[in-house]
């Protein structure tokens, strides 16, 4: 059995055909239900960020002794496409840009080794190196503002790090949660000049033997009772009392504790950023969703947690600064309705040149059959429902109904010389079967190209291109095997 001949095997067989798209409509609301909805597709941008951190450097010594060495390290390795850094006080950045295509996990890998093998290179004072993978499409999805007046600025920084942030970051895709504003706790360590030259002793001495010892470390394992235990060694201090007490060796046996040479208090850093509403100070924290998740889902979830927190601490207010969900979701609406409006508008000019309900009505049928399938097409390729999916659906809203259309008109024709329904149904699908399935190649030789495009563009476009493809081919397989089935059987009463 040839695809030309398809038809007439349908006509005389109708449960088969019957059955696969009652299956495949099921798949469709399956899969729609639990795709994602998002603003963008998601796209792989081989791009690794290096950040190494030395507080009070000033950005000309970051440079020749962190950047450049970072840069020389980074340059050799496979793939690298283009290096861009930033330096400024206390802090270098290098942007390692890979060639399209370059798997990310292999590109942050072989950065990490790189920055790891010239480790020692670098200045002691630097804080450990950072490696990162940007999101070149990502960003917050919301920011949110929290104020309340029962805690200080302080209690309230603490309060958003410890509480708001570790619970929201047990929501499902949340990737993270960044406050700005407000102060964060440190141990400050001020030294004494003339106390450490007394003692011989010099700023970097003292930092090198503070971050040798106030440090936890893996002790390995241990028999304790009969029993395998782990062993750890815990020499990070707890408070600023603690660290002023740990010994710093001054050279021939000596020692003495830090506090003989420093002042070491428990407080807050310097406030480098604030957030205002309606010119009160408060403070602010955005969340990110992780690749792969849904916008709306992850902010629903978020609120869910956030009114959590807001029974448990009833003084505390949350308010949205700014949420791209709110356009997701109107986007979301938009292309469903422009899809619906589409439909309906096709099959009401199908009526108009037909003028046969019974002929439109199977017309129409071939929108749903052909659209619904396409989520489970859709969902199996990993896509989401985003502006660019959405719109190849609204674009191809009238195209759907074109094959059925072609098909019922030559079968009116085949009726109209006296035929019944049945018969004319088999040769009016045999006699244009070659056309129906040249037309919906046509579109197909469109717009499987522009799925198929290399770089950013093509991880774009992809989901656009494909989704296209998917509609019209599952619409051919609607024209030539269930549109003429129907007519064979629902227009017999016109024979």
């Amino acid at each position: 059995m040839s695809f030309r001949n398809i038809s007439a095997w349908c006509i005389r067989n109708p449960v088969p055909p019957i059955v696969l798209f009652i299956l495949l409509l099921l798949a469709g609301v399956v899969s729609f239900n639990r795709m994602d909805v998002n603003d963008n597709p998601d796209v792989e941008f081989p791009l690794v960020q290096v950040i190494v951190a030395q507080p009070g450097a000033a950005p000309s010594e970051l440079e020749t002794q962190v950047t450049q060495r970072v840069e020389a390290a980074v340059r050799s390795v496979s793939g690298v496409d283009e290096l861009s850094s930033y330096v400024g006080e206390g802090n270098s950045r290098t942007m390692v840009q890979f060639a399209i295509g370059t798997p990310i996990d292999r590109a942050y890998n072989d950065v990490n080794q790189a920055v790891q093998q010239i480790r020692s290179d670098l200045p002691e004072g630097i804080l450990e190196p950072q490696v990162v993978r940007v999101d070149a499409v990502g960003g917050p999805i919301t920011y949110f503002a929290v104020e309340t007046s029962d805690m200080t600025l302080e209690q309230l920084s603490w309060f958003v790090d410890n509480t708001i942030a570790k619970d929201l970051l047990s929501v499902p895709g949340m990737a993270k949660v960044s406050r700005s504003g407000g102060v964060s706790r440190e141990i400050r360590v001020i030294l004494d000049p003339a106390r450490m030259q007394s003692y011989g002793l010099t700023a970097s001495q003292v930092n090198q033997q503070l971050r040798q010892t106030n440090v936890n470390a893996a002790g390995g394992r241990t028999e304790i009772a009969g029993s395998e235990q782990a062993v750890r060694v815990l020499g990070n201090a707890e408070n600023a009392f603690q660290l002023g007490d740990t010994n710093i060796s001054v050279g021939n046996g000596r020692t003495i504790r830090l506090s003989d040479v420093a002042k070491v208090s428990d407080g807050y850093a310097e406030q480098r950023n604030l957030a205002k509403i309606n010119g009160r100070q408060v403070l602010s924290f955005s969340i990110e969703k992780a690749k792969g998740s849904s916008d709306v889902t992850v902010h629903d979830e978020a609120m869910k947690k956030l009114a959590e927190i807001k029974k448990a601490n009833p003084q505390v207010e949350f308010k949205i600064l700014f949420t791209k969900t709110e356009y997701v979701k109107e986007q979301y609406r938009s292309s469903m309705l422009a899809m619906i409006e589409g439909a309906i508008l096709a099959v009401v000019v199908v009526f108009l040149f037909l003028r046969d309900w019974r002929a439109t009505l199977i017309s129409a049928l071939a929108i749903p059959l052909s659209a619904i399938p396409t989520f489970w097409f859709m969902d199996m390729m990993g896509f989401s429902l985003n502006g660019l999916s959405l719109l190849a659906l609204s674009l191809v809203a009238g195209v759907l109904v074109d094959d059925a259309i072609v098909e019922i008109e030559n079968i009116v024709r085949h009726m109209r010389m006296g035929k019944t329904a049945y018969q004319a149904s088999i040769d009016a699908a045999d006699e244009i079967g070659l056309a129906v399935v040249a037309t919906t190649m046509s579109i197909v030789a469109v717009f499987l190209p522009v799925a198929l495009m290399p770089g950013i563009s093509g991880q774009f476009f992809i989901q656009f291109g494909m989704t296209v493809v998917f509609a019209v081919l599952v619409s051919l397989a609607v024209a030539r095997m269930i549109t003429p089935m129907i007519a064979a059987y629902f227009l017999s009463a016109q024979g």
